[in-house]
């Protein structure tokens, strides 16, 4: 009994077509069937996913902004002079010796730490 060709049959015709020559080349350069298809994913994603990424930062930017040093201090134009003269001596002068120790108030589920 004769055996099967392990080839499948095509038609002369066949041998002419664009289909014909990408599966030879396939079979010479399977460089196309993997590595390219790869890599062109690889870039065009990089292309792709550069605006998504640039409109990241640019929302982060506007929610975050650089801030002068009146403005971090919640200080305006009312803002009074400081003398480091007058802010000793106002130190100085407070009783410090005489405080009370008061207990904050502890969220549900939170250990006071009282045994």
């Amino acid at each position: 009994m004769p055996t099967f060709q392990s080839k499948k049959f095509r038609p002369a015709s066949y041998q002419n077509t664009w289909a014909a020559a990408y599966r030879r080349a396939l079979a010479r350069h399977p460089f196309l069937l993997f590595g390219l298809p790869f890599i062109s994913t690889m870039v065009a994603g990089s292309f792709l996913l550069t605006p998504a990424t640039a409109l990241r930062y640019e929302r982060h930017d506007r929610k975050v902004r650089q801030m002068t040093k009146e403005e971090e201090l919640g200080i305006g134009k009312d803002r009074r002079k400081v003398d480091i003269n007058e802010e000793y001596y106002r130190l100085a002068a407070k009783d410090l010796d005489d405080w009370e120790n008061k207990r904050v108030k502890r969220l549900k589920g939170e250990p006071d730490g009282v045994l």
